[in-house]
């Protein structure tokens, strides 16, 4: 309430006992208590505060060094140098009808730096309307981005020349791909195709993407003049950002799922999954943006809820390679995922998973009884409740056995273990307690293995920590957490290109010696991520590798002694040298 012209009308009490401002409000509320010495609780109801809320602004008012309640507010500066100083330049050059761009690019040059934002501001100020739109031929020739030739099969040539690319690396992956038959693996997916850019060209460009570790679909506009990419798909350019968003946009979950079980199908040869234990985990790929689509998850690596895409993954823990994705999942349809993997696996390969572990909050207890009546052997966490901590805690010492860990790498080797039964869901299940392994809370361990030694079993729980690190590095090198896109079947297909480039990677890995367990960050860091020479000749393509500390690793691997005939270069043969 402010005071204007005197008016008989007017209680001039009301201006300091019904402050308008907050400012005031708080200032005449804690004067009451301070000064007047009333009661907190009658100068809280009096001004409007509920009672703890008044005792915290006490409390800050106290430690406060410089309460500020009345405060002279400073005109600011009326004048803007920089646009003042280029004011008569603009308007000149805008009589010469350039354009704010012009004007702003013309001002630079200058020395008087001003955004196209401002100068639009200055004009406008000044009463000039906006140009017309201009055609692209009556805008002035700057130096810009080059048009490169559109992805067109039909245009690829293996005529005779030299040139040199940074994804030399890229090629040592060309034996294995072209054992795979990708057209075969396009056709059983059903994938997009059309008369320029073929299915198994465009799996094949998706595919060095996740290969190369770029990280957006957008990053590809910074790499299609290399030729050498080009050359890997088979095509005259490699496909832009554009193309590759509006392909894979198409693709449905049914689709990426027949892609993954071809793929295995295909590598069984190799023995990529011996198949005898799996992984299986969830992770929340983050996104940064609003969409109706995407709902809101857990996200570990920032320890809050955001909005995420929920993704299963399995891997193979011989292996080291996933073998199974899907991101097409809602809230409500998680525990149930275990189930679909099972069922995946039975039909593509005959037979059902002989062995899973997985962490505590992946599925139900419910889910864990169907799988004991499948016949499937797993290993899990239980969640320690109250009840269960209280159980360990009256247990006397005597009860418990001290087990020693063959793992010599290991700090905690020797754990305290009290084995026992348990009644869940009406299955008696084996139930573990176990101390010592370095967490301040003791670890419950579930399973329906009633043979395996109890050191055995925690020492293959601690072994699910390589899917944890597998997927520390999808998300460093995949670059798992760059979302392509909000919609989810894009990111589906993303993470099928993710399982196959992982596979590609293991089995690379294994040719190279010293690296069968490497991460596929550290093969690509040494082995990969090396520049080349390409020499097109009609009896052949070679490949030459420049000079690299790793590169004698290559060469010992035998992977360039043979040359290897690539069905999309028509079937002219590949050589790789050093």
């Amino acid at each position: 309430m402010s005071i204007r012209q005197p008016n008989k009308l007017f209680d001039p009490q009301r201006f300091f006992l019904e402050p308008s401002s907050p400012k005031q409000r708080q200032y005449e509320a804690l004067r009451a208590y301070f000064v007047e010495q009333r009661p907190s609780a009658e100068v809280a109801r009096a001004f409007g505060y509920s009672p703890g809320s008044f005792q915290v602004m006490c409390h800050h008012f106290r430690h406060s060094t410089d309460p500020a309640f009345f405060i002279t507010s400073r005109p600011g500066p009326r004048l803007q140098p920089k646009k003042s100083a280029a004011r008569e330049l603009i308007v000149e050059l805008r009589k010469a009808n350039h354009s704010v761009y012009e004007i702003s690019q013309t001002l630079k040059e200058r020395s008087l730096s001003l955004s196209p934002t401002a100068v639009r501001e200055v004009l406008k100020a000044e009463g000039f309307a906006a140009l017309p739109r201009r055609l692209d031929e009556e805008r002035p020739s700057r130096v810009g981005p080059v048009a490169e030739p559109v992805a067109d099969v039909r245009q690829f040539s293996l005529a005779p020349r030299e040139f040199h690319t940074r994804f030399g690396g890229l090629f040592l992956f060309l034996p294995m791909l072209a054992r795979l038959d990708l057209d075969a693996l396009a056709r059983a997916a059903r994938l997009p195709s059309s008369k320029m850019i073929p299915a198994a060209h465009a799996l094949r460009a998706c595919l060095a993407l996740k290969l190369w570790s770029i990280e957006r679909k957008s990053h590809v506009m910074s790499l299609v003049a290399d030729p050498g990419l080009a050359l890997f798909t088979g095509l005259n350019a490699m496909p832009k950002k554009s193309y590759l968003c509006e392909s894979t946009s198409r693709v449905s979950h049914a689709q990426t799922t027949a892609l993954l079980a071809a793929f295995q199908q295909q590598t069984a040869a190799e023995q990529l999954l011996p198949g005898q234990s799996f992984n299986l985990d969830f992770h929340s790929v983050p996104y940064h943006g609003e969409h109706p689509v995407v709902q809101r998850h857990y996200v570990a690596m920032r320890s809050r809820r955001q909005s995420s895409i929920l993704t299963f993954l399995a891997q193979d823990a011989e292996g080291q390679a996933f073998c199974y994705s899907n991101a097409d999942l809602r809230k409500g349809e998680e525990a149930d995922e275990i189930l679909r993997f099972v069922a995946f696996w039975e039909k593509h390969h005959g037979a059902r998973p002989r062995h899973l572990v997985f962490d505590s909050q992946l599925t139900t207890y419910a889910n864990l009884v169907r799988l004991h009546d499948m016949g499937i052997t797993f290993m899990t966490l239980r969640r320690r409740s109250p009840a269960l901590l209280k159980e360990i805690a009256l247990l006397p010492r005597s009860a418990w056995r001290t087990l020693e860990l063959d793992v010599p790498t290991r700090k905690y080797r020797t754990p305290r273990v009290f084995d026992q039964s348990t009644r869940i869901e009406g299955q008696t299940l084996r139930q573990l307690f176990i101390h010592d392994l370095g967490h301040d809370e003791p670890t419950i361990l579930l399973t329906n293995d009633r043979r395996t030694a109890a050191a055995a079993l925690i020492t293959r729980y601690a072994r699910r920590m390589l899917i944890e690190n597998a997927l520390s590095d999808a998300v460093r090198f995949f670059h798992m957490n760059a979302l392509s896109s909000a919609v989810g079947l894009k990111v589906d297909f993303d993470m099928a290109m993710l399982v196959i480039a992982s596979g590609l990677y293991r089995l690379l890995a294994r040719q190279m010696r010293g690296y069968a367990d490497a991460q596929a960050r550290r093969v690509y860091r040494d082995l990969v991520d090396m520049p080349a020479s390409v020499h097109i000749r009609h009896d052949g393509i070679n490949v030459q590798f420049h000079r690299r500390a790793h590169l004698p690793i290559i060469v010992a691997s035998g992977l360039l002694d043979t040359p290897v005939s690539i069905p999309w270069w028509s079937n002219l043969p590949l050589t790789m040298s050093a």
